[in-house]
Order: C-alpha cells, then structure tokens, then sequence
C-alpha cells in the first residue's frame, strides 16, 4: 500500500499559519500533522498533493514526490489536516468523510489518476470524483480533523502527554546541581542540553519534553506538560507554563501558557503569550501582551480571514502569521489574527485582525510593501544561518496576491 498525503479546501480556515507551509507541516504536541500520519501508519509517505504555489518550496524541504501521481493499485489517501493517533484501516475503494472534508479513502490507480491537486482544493469536485467509492468511516478516537488553528492549541497537552508516554525519557544532557527536577521519571533531557543552577522543571501535572542543544537558564520555570524542539534558548526568569510545544531554535523569555511557536522565532522578554499559535520568523517586541480570556468569560470569536468564528471556547489567543512583528508594550486583544509579514506598533489594542502585509500604527494601517519585506525576511533567516532559496522567494512574494483574494480587509 502507498501512504498519499493531501492538502483540501480546508486549508482557507487555517490561514495565515499555512501561507507559507502546507496543512499537514502544522505542529502539534512534539511534531507536525505529516509527522503524526506516518508514525501511525508505520510507513513514510509516497507523494504529498499540495498547493500550486507551494508545490516548488515543499519539493525542495523534504524528499517525497510532489503533485506525482503513485503507481500502485493499493493507495491510501489521507487529508493532511487529520491529527492522526492510531494506525487507520480502509476497505479497498472506500471513503471516509466527516462534513464536507474527505479524511481518507482507500483507491486504485484509476480512480487516484483523477485526484489533481486543482480538484483537491474543490470540494464539490471532490465529491463527484469519488462518488462510487463505499462509505467508510474513521473513528474520532484514531483522530481529528484540524478544522481551525485554535484546535491545535486544544489539542497540544494531550498530544505531548501521548507522545511523552510512547518516548524513553532519559536525561543525557547538563543538569546543574542547583538546577530543579521535579518527577525527574515525566522529563527528557536530551543531548547537549544545559539546565543551568536555578532552573525549575516541574513534571507534577504533566512530563516535560527538552531535544538536543537546548539551554534553560537560571530562574526559569518550566511546567508540563511541556516539549522544548532543539536549539532553543529559554532565557532567565522564564515562566513556561502548561501545554506549550516550542519549535525549534526559538529564544524564549517572559511568561507564556498553552501556546504553540511554530519554530525560529523570538519572545525575548517580559510580557504574557496564551492560548495561542505563533508562525517561524515572528519577534515579538519587550512587553508584548495577549490577552486569551474575555472579561466577560464568554466564547471567544476570531477573525478567519476577517470573518468571525465562533470558537466556542473561553481561553483563546493569537494566531500570527510568519515573518510578522510586534513593537514593544503592543497589546494583543483576545482571539486576534494577525497575518503575513506584518508590523504592529500601536499605543493601544492592536486590531483583532490585521490583514497581511500590513503596518499598523496609530495612524492607521498601510502596506508593507512586499519587496522591502522581503529584504527585511532575508536579514532574518541569514541571523540563523539560513538563507531563502528562488523558490522561497517566489512563494514569500505571492502570498500577498492570496491575501488580497481571500483576505476580508
């Protein structure tokens, strides 16, 4: 059998986070969704059906075929947005759906041939396509479809404990004798890692997760359940508190609950992040504050590409998408978007959602303009040794002509 994985239709409500990446490269808990899929499966995936505009940036990231149909008479395709836990099982010629989404049908090479990534993306056309397949279905206990971003975010605890439980927990890094290890059996250390004198690593309500090449500083306070991705720098007086899932190569500082950093980015310094998920290559400025519960303790509704949705839950964040910054004291209001390649700098509450390629100031919004940021997005990424190839760039310059077409302004 080959293991075929899609980007759908979906893909709209979990912007800006997927600009720049598809569906199933989201993280959750250790990992991203892709990762998740074909750990369950127990097989690396065959070819990943994505995007038009990101089929060159993903063929570069990683070696599955791109957009190329497979050549078995046994295929089994899965929608990228599924958070996959257990093995999942189709009868042959059958398809699972949940709504309108398509979570995993099981074909032959004939029927697959149809699957162009144009169709994928066209949910009545999907439909029609696989209209002779056998109604199947997938149990929610095997998993869930990643319909919008805050379910990652409500999904991340579980997902760390989970994975935790299926992990060796060793320590094999630096712990000073002055540092603090509580339930040291619920905490990883990986190799290179220093936990400097003063650090407190408190697994009591959940295990702790650290990679490689991580330095804990003095004074910081980190709570499971918790996973720490490799290079990360938690800085001194850190608190980090239960259900984060930090990337890798992030600087971390401050006081920051329930949150996903998708990787390469900063929060340096005082100031509260919760309940949210922020996207690679954000900086969020000294004394950045988001707001995730309401004072009136009701649900909380975000701006989906500008259109509320009710998210039916009373601690909610931010969702920033890459590349974008924050000026120091700006204020974040609760369950705010804010996209692509943006600059925040306002006096008061930045706006609930701030279109991409904006700068908002006290004056009002105005167009980052796509070439200067693009020079600034080259500065960024060189700091960490990297550099942004054509494809990149390309992909980095069109994601305002997307905006401009799904974006509410």
């Amino acid at each position: 059998m080959q293991l075929i994985i899609f980007e759908d239709a979906g893909f709209r409500n979990l912007l800006p986070l997927v600009y720049s990446r598809c569906t199933f490269n989201l993280r959750c808990g250790f990992n991203n969704l892709l990762d998740k899929i074909e750990s369950a499966m127990g097989r690396t995936a065959e070819s990943v059906f994505v995007r038009k505009e990101l089929a060159a940036v993903i063929a570069e990231r990683q070696t599955r075929r791109v957009n190329q149909p497979a050549t078995s008479d046994d295929q089994l395709w899965v929608n990228g947005r599924l958070l996959l836990r257990e093995r999942l099982d189709l009868p042959h010629g059958a398809a699972a759906w949940r709504g309108d989404a398509l979570v995993a049908a099981r074909l032959d090479r004939a029927a697959a041939s149809r699957l162009a990534p144009e169709l994928l993306l066209d949910t009545v056309k999907l439909r029609a396509a696989l209209a002779t397949c056998a109604a199947a279905e997938v149990p929610s206990s095997l998993g869930d479809i990643i319909e919008f971003p805050w379910q990652l975010v409500q999904q991340n605890s579980g997902e760390i404990m989970r994975q935790c439980g299926q992990t060796e927990m060793r320590v094999s890094g630096a712990v000073d004798a002055g540092a603090t290890l509580l339930n040291p059996d619920s905490i990883h250390i990986g190799e290179g890692v220093r936990v400097k004198a003063g650090a407190v690593l408190d697994a009591e309500s959940g295990p702790i997760y650290v990679a490689n090449n991580v330095t804990i500083h003095p004074c910081a306070v980190v709570q499971g359940p918790c996973y720490i991705g490799e290079g990360c720098t938690i800085l001194p007086g850190t608190s980090l508190r239960a259900g984060c899932s930090v990337g890798m190569v992030c600087k971390i500082g401050g006081e920051i609950e329930g949150t996903i950093f998708h990787g390469y980015s900063n929060k340096q310094h005082d100031g509260f992040i919760g309940h949210s998920y922020v996207g690679e290559w954000v900086n969020l400025g000294a004394d950045t504050v988001g707001s995730d519960l309401k004072n009136t303790y009701g649900t909380v509704r975000v701006p989906i590409n500008g259109r509320p949705i009710d998210t039916g839950e009373r601690f909610v964040g931010a969702f920033i998408g890459d590349h974008t910054k924050t000026a120091i004291r700006t204020t974040l209001p609760t369950g705010c978007v804010i996209g692509y390649a943006c600059n925040v700098a306002v006096s008061g509450f930045a706006p609930t959602f701030v279109p991409s390629f904006s700068w908002v100031t006290d004056k009002g919004r105005a167009i980052n303009e796509p070439q200067k940021a693009l020079a600034v997005a080259r500065t960024v990424v060189a700091r960490r040794n990297r550099k942004y190839s054509p494809a990149e760039e390309a992909l980095f310059l069109s994601v305002q002509r997307t905006a401009d077409e799904i974006e509410v302004v």
